[in-house]
């Protein structure tokens, strides 16, 4: 039977447990302009796990924008120390994007698909083997 996994933001405060979560077997990058600014990087890592299976505790706050596909993106992040937690879409369905750099446990995952790649930096190669979509 597959285990929770349980991760935390920088400061403690905030933490995250998905059940059946060490079912996830790779993660996600994500090249759009939203993640880029939310993770102070050239891209996020993410998961898509569903929210039901998902449990956020701490302080959190929510932050709402609309995306480049029009969408309204719900960021969820610590309201302490200002980590990224998770963004829902319509998009995702039933699920939300889930920051892998909050889970020691996504350290050794492969990547197995790049979201946005039309927005991924020009000194960034392609991830061997992932998959490249242009959009979500």
């Amino acid at each position: 039977m597959p285990d929770a996994i349980k991760g935390q933001c920088l400061c403690g405060e905030t933490t995250i447990t998905i059940e059946n979560g060490d079912s996830f077997k790779n993660q996600i990058l994500f090249h759009c302009w939203d993640c880029k600014q939310t993770s102070g990087s050239a891209f996020s890592t993410n998961i898509l796990a569903p929210v039901k299976d998902t449990g956020i505790e701490g302080p959190v706050k929510e932050f709402k924008v609309k995306a480049a596909s029009g969408n309204t993106v719900t960021r969820v992040f610590c309201g302490n120390c200002g980590s990224a937690i998770s963004h829902r879409s319509v998009a995702f369905g039933e699920s939300a994007a889930i920051q892998t750099g909050n889970f020691r446990y996504f350290a050794d995952k492969p990547v197995a698909a790049e979201l946005f790649t039309k927005d991924r930096w020009t000194g960034l190669a392609a991830v061997e083997g992932a998959a490249q979509l242009n959009t979500a």
